[in-house]
């Protein structure tokens, strides 16, 4: 996980950004339930009245209230409520704001009286025990009330007493604020605009509520967009390093992580880590954010439900903990098991066609379905443990919204909770709850992803075990000398990684410019290994190989490949044209260049023949060309680059004789000057050489020209036997010794 982080932290201006974003909308999110706790308690139970100073008041009214109130609080009111208008109505001065909080502890408790006045008068008025009162009572509670100013006089109703001048007689109930702002409300009936302000709330608060909605909607839409921006780049990024790594791979390194794990880490592990940075930036810091937020929002209301989130929140947290020790280990194995089905669908694909020369479709069918079998097992162990999750976290999820709504209905009977503030504390609850599900639920990818990101890493902490030399340690004048192309190996011992043996052992020899190198030997001797020791596919064991007297270890790998000309013992072709995969040399091969070496390598005569000529298309490894075509394309790519040592790893074995012959004789011209070494295993191919090194289990065994090798060394004489009749032998030789090279 670690990794995954790493990567994220270096878009860190986005990710403030994002985080930014992710405060506003969790903001936002939060405030929605406040403003339907609000509709519902206050504009819907409280007609919209939020106080407990009303804006207009009758003149009635404010006397009755004067006369409940303090001196002093009473002279406040006289203050700030303006004179009569011609409906016998006083309005709150506008600038009253700075004193409304005064203004509103002077009017709460002569609100309640008021209010408890016209519930009594109700209550008598419709013969009950109790009642809630209407405009009427309302009028008539300050009409008594008006009757007793400036006397002692004990007011009566059938529910209750209290006088004027012991107004805190009556005392204050839990529901003391409730009832003053139905006191309020019961005087904006009074008036006639009970139904304006309600829809005034209502209208104000929805407006509200949608705007708040508007800006979490954009804040939303803004982190997904910034999110996709960074997963984007960080799965670029990736590819970039990954392959700019992997391309720089020696042999040792590619066989070690195989073609087919390169393939699935540069592509199915990069997905799963650029997937998990849209999660984490989406959601993985949101879900605290909003979780935190909750709490916060559920300690500050007035419930004793607290505990329940608690017990929710543990309870997530075992289930969590549970589930990722029993997947975890199965993520791990999952990548190794899409490495294994990678690996077999690739050898399946690029053996079809011996596969079907053999008739073992259903041998490869059965290895195939072995390892797809192995896949989906273990991913339905990893799905059947996650999808366990689900269920219980809805379990959870529905248990603690009956809890909330079993003791929350309970207080609210007490009277110590509202209808809108039990809608809050469940709405908090489930963001609460929410939270830990959104974090469950991306803990599914998150291990995986992190198994994915370590397999990342661990190429890109893989060191080449052939690289380029530290300035200080580079030859002299490189950038200056004029190459001639004098190969020399000295003592040359050399082994691959792993191995106890030597594959080649004390090879020592000079290729010149202007002659002809050539490697003979048995399968399996050795060969190819030491052609591909010159460009550094591999390094030496033992011993050094220079060029013009420069170590190879010395010189930059680009400043040495510059100077060869390698074609492969298999012949590898790219998706494009032949002109482009002739011209693979560099772009600064003109075209003449071009069509002099297809020429010199006998491909000029099918060219033409095709309608585009050299414009004509090559498809993914040359499959639309045939063998002895593609190899022919080879050996002109490397003549085309013009380079001072050639390298030909068995690159004639798909040309019939007439044309391997005609092919050395043009190549013999072109490359005068030139160094050109040779693995071959048909001894015509190496007739005419100036110098033929014979090979045997790593060992140089004989060393010459044709005729020298054939009448000192056995092993040489025993492979031309195999491939040349006496006559031929015998016609070789008389041809050799005559001088025809």
């Amino acid at each position: 996980m670690l990794n995954i982080f790493r990567h994220l932290f270096r878009h860190w201006a986005t990710i403030l950004a994002v985080v930014a974003l992710l405060l506003v909308q969790a903001s936002c999110d939060l405030a929605l339930p406040g403003y339907t706790s609000d509709i519902v308690d206050v504009g819907i139970q409280q007609g919209g009245v939020d106080s407990a100073l009303p804006d207009t008041v009758c003149v009635g009214t404010l006397e009755a209230l004067e006369a409940l109130m303090r001196p002093e609080d009473a002279a406040l009111a006289e203050q700030w409520y303006g004179a009569p208008d011609e409906t016998g109505l006083r309005t709150l001065a506008p600038d009253a704001e700075a004193a409304r909080a005064e203004l509103e502890q002077a009017f709460t408790l002569p609100d309640v009286l008021l209010y408890q006045a016209a519930a009594a008068l109700a209550a008598d008025r419709q013969g009950v025990e109790s009642a809630l009162p209407e405009a009427q009572d309302l009028d008539a509670a300050v009409a008594a009330i008006g009757r007793t100013l400036g006397s002692k006089e004990q007011v009566s109703f059938t529910s209750g007493t209290f006088t004027t001048d012991d107004p805190g007689a009556a005392g204050l109930s839990s529901q003391a604020s409730s009832q003053a702002i139905q006191l309020v409300r019961l005087e904006y009936e009074a008036q006639g605009v009970a139904g304006d302000v309600q829809m005034r709330y209502l209208l104000a608060t929805g407006g509200g509520m949608l705007l708040i909605a508007l800006l979490m909607a954009a804040a939303a839409i803004s982190v997904g967009f910034l999110a996709a921006r960074v997963s984007a780049a960080i799965g670029r990024d990736l590819r970039r390093q990954v392959f700019g790594k992997v391309i720089h791979f020696s042999n040792t390194e590619t066989d070690r992580f195989s073609t087919a794990s390169l393939i699935t880490r540069t592509t199915n592990d990069i997905q799963q880590v650029q997937m998990t940075a849209v999660m984490l930036l989406r959601i993985v810091i949101y879900a605290p954010i909003l979780g935190i937020g909750g709490i916060i929002r559920v300690s500050r209301t007035d419930t004793s439900l607290s505990w329940i989130i608690v017990l929710a929140v543990v309870l997530l947290m075992v289930l969590v903990f549970v589930l990722m020790q029993v997947a975890l280990p199965k993520f791990k194995i999952m990548q190794k098991l899409v490495d294994r089905l990678n690996l077999v669908s690739r050898e399946i694909l690029t053996g079809i066609m011996p596969i079907r020369a053999f008739s073992r479709e259903q041998f490869e069918e059965q290895r195939f379905d072995a390892a797809n079998r192995d896949l989906m097992r273990t991913q339905l162990f990893t799905n059947r443990t996650m999808t366990f999750m689900m269920p219980a976290m809805t379990l959870i999820m529905n248990g603690v919204s009956l809890l909330i709504i079993w003791f929350g209905g309970h207080a609210m009977v007490d009277g110590g909770m509202q209808v809108g503030d039990l809608i809050a504390f469940i709405t908090y609850t489930m963001q609460i709850v929410m939270s830990f599900l959104m974090l469950t639920a991306i803990s599914i990818m998150l291990p995986r992803a992190g198994v994915a990101a370590d397999r990342i890493e661990e190429v890109l902490r893989t060191e080449p075990v052939i690289e380029d030399p530290a300035p200080a340690r580079q030859a002299d004048g490189l950038d200056r000398k004029q190459w001639q192309g004098v190969v020399r190996f000295d003592h040359v011992d050399f082994r691959f990684p792993g191995a106890d043996t030597n594959v080649l052992e004390d090879i020592t020899f000079t290729a010149k410019p202007g002659q002809t190198t050539a490697i003979i030997g048995s399968t399996g001797c050795g060969k190819s290994t030491l052609l591909n020791l010159i460009p550094r596919f591999y390094d030496v064991s033992g011993g050094s190989i220079t060029l013009d007297g420069v170590d190879l270890r010395a010189m930059p790998q680009e400043t040495l490949r510059a100077q060869l000309g390698y074609v492969p013992q298999k012949g590898v072709l790219f998706s494009g044209t032949i002109a482009s995969n002739l011209k693979f040399g560099g772009d600064a091969i003109p075209d003449a260049a071009m069509e002099q070496a297809a020429a010199i390598a006998q491909a000029a005569e099918f060219i033409a023949a095709k309608p585009d000529g050299y414009e004509s298309p090559i498809a993914q490894g040359g499959t639309n060309v045939s063998g002895g075509q593609k190899q022919r394309l080879s050996i002109a790519r490397a003549i085309a680059k013009n380079p001072r040592v050639y390298l030909f790893d068995d690159s004639f074995s798909a040309l019939d004789y007439k044309t391997d012959a005609a092919l050395r004789r043009a190549l013999a011209e072109k490359t005068g000057d030139a160094t050109v070494i040779i693995v071959a295993q048909r001894i015509s191919t190496v007739l005419h050489a100036d110098q033929i090194l014979v090979l045997d289990e790593g060992r140089i065994v004989g060393r010459g020209r044709h005729a020298e090798l054939l009448a000192h060394c056995p092993e040489y004489r025993e492979i031309a036997k195999s491939q040349l009749s006496e006559r031929d032998l015998a016609m070789a030789e008389t041809s050799t010794k005559g001088g025809d090279v």
